[in-house]
């Protein structure tokens, strides 16, 4: 493990790890989840370069008493960016670092792809240079961090390679200290980053459907298809993950993908299938709906949208009928609050005993769990914040009756 001192005088002749057979082994077997050999590879050393440099910069900021890095976007997300881009990031100390491995002997530029630079939800702050050596015995296999720059520098003093559509800068430019990176985490070093127009969903689907296709082996450089639409689909967690399962094959997998219900198009009142607008409901019990609902909404500044579909239990629990709700509230342009609630409903003054509603990840991972009591009349989940083209799914279970709604924002 490093102190600061040992870190600064480490880094001034750059950070040198190691990197074991359990290293690869693992990140050999996660690599096989991709469409092709070039894929696989892909993933492999991005696999190599984020957990060992997560790993080593937990020890590390561990002896600092400064939070622990997180993965970004999720682990869950890794595969669908890895099929298509090099390149791997973590938050710390909310500002994000993207390492970009190569294996590369003698490298002599920093090559860091477009999606890193001008898509605004995957930008860095600092870029590390990261190569990965293989060659030799396992004591001689190694990952070396060349050195790291801002996302200003690269964008003020990089050139950019149309072709490769890369952002690139000489290594000779690079601060080859870490330590100086993490002296000023505080400091704001990313360039404005315009937004990109939206994306239908129909010329989604047309892309999708072609840069699906296995065969093509960088998708990202079609020059038939513009980067800024390039960029619109990777952004999005729906359409990037149903990318990825359509190029590994899983067919099935990408057309459950394509049913998430769409919240962005809840603010122009558009629905899914059996959910329908709060407002839209005329019937007193759901009128009894609303005001609960936006009573509990007041502390938190309004809801700008709610939906609301019926769930029916079936015949074993007595065909009763439950209502959940979900309310929306835009934070700001990026990211959405939101609130879900379960209620009963055809008349019914009390939940069924038992029944749990549950947030989960894009994965299924469990990260909010609520489970009625006798006589409960509402169970909420705890409001949570979205980032836009975030997936997540809500999940209402009693006995053995289950159902999964699937959200994008």
């Amino acid at each position: 493990m490093f102190s600061f001192n040992e870190l600064d005088k480490a880094s001034s002749n750059q950070l040198w790890l190691n990197i074991s057979s359990a290293h690869k082994n693992k990140a050999w077997e996660q690599a096989q989840s991709h469409s092709n050999t070039l894929a696989r590879y892909n993933a492999y050393l991005n696999h190599l370069s984020l957990y060992i440099l997560f790993n080593w910069f937990t020890e590390w900021l561990a002896q600092e008493s400064i939070p622990k890095p997180s993965i970004f976007p999720s682990e869950d997300s890794l595969p669908s960016i890895w099929e298509v881009v090099n390149g791997a990031a973590m938050t710390l100390s909310e500002r994000r670092i993207v390492l970009i491995p190569s294996e590369t002997i003698d490298l002599e530029e920093l090559c860091v792809p477009q999606e890193w630079v001008d898509i605004p939800s995957f930008a860095g702050d600092y870029y590390l240079a990261v190569q990965v050596n293989l060659e030799g015995d396992e004591d001689e296999c190694s990952l070396v961090v060349l050195g790291f720059t801002t996302h200003r520098l690269l964008k003020n003093f990089g050139s950019y390679n149309s072709n490769e559509r890369t952002y690139v800068l000489p290594t000779i430019n690079l601060t080859h200290n870490l330590a100086v990176m993490l002296t000023t985490l505080g400091l704001p070093v990313q360039e404005e980053i315009p937004e990109f127009p939206n994306l239908s969903e129909a010329k989604a689907q047309k892309l999708l459907e072609l840069l699906g296709d296995s065969s093509i082996y960088f998708p990202r450089l079609r020059v038939d298809v513009p980067f800024e639409q390039w960029a619109a689909l990777l952004d999005s967690d729906e359409w990037r993950i149903q990318l990825y399962h359509r190029r590994i094959g899983d067919l099935a997998v990408a057309k459950n993908t394509a049913s998430v219900n769409n919240l962005s198009n809840w603010y122009q009142n558009i629905f899914d299938t059996g959910w329908q607008s709060l407002n839209t409901i005329l019937n007193i019990e759901s009128e009894n709906l609303a005001f609960a609902f936006r009573q509990r909404e007041l502390a938190v500044g309004g809801v700008s949208v709610e939906g609301v579909k019926l769930i029916d239990l079936g015949i074993e629990l007595g065909n009763h009928s439950v209502a959940l709700l979900v309310g929306l509230t835009k934070e700001n342009e990026q990211k959405v609050g939101i609130r879900v609630q379960l209620h009963p409903s055809h008349g019914q003054t009390y939940l069924p005993p038992n029944i749990k509603l549950a947030l989960l990840s894009s994965s299924g991972a469990t990260l909010q769990e609520f489970q009625s009591r006798t006589q409960d009349n509402l169970i909420q989940l705890k409001r949570f914040t979205c980032p836009k083209g975030k997936t997540f799914k809500i999940q209402v279970t009693i006995d053995n009756f289950s159902i999964t709604e699937d959200f994008v924002v």
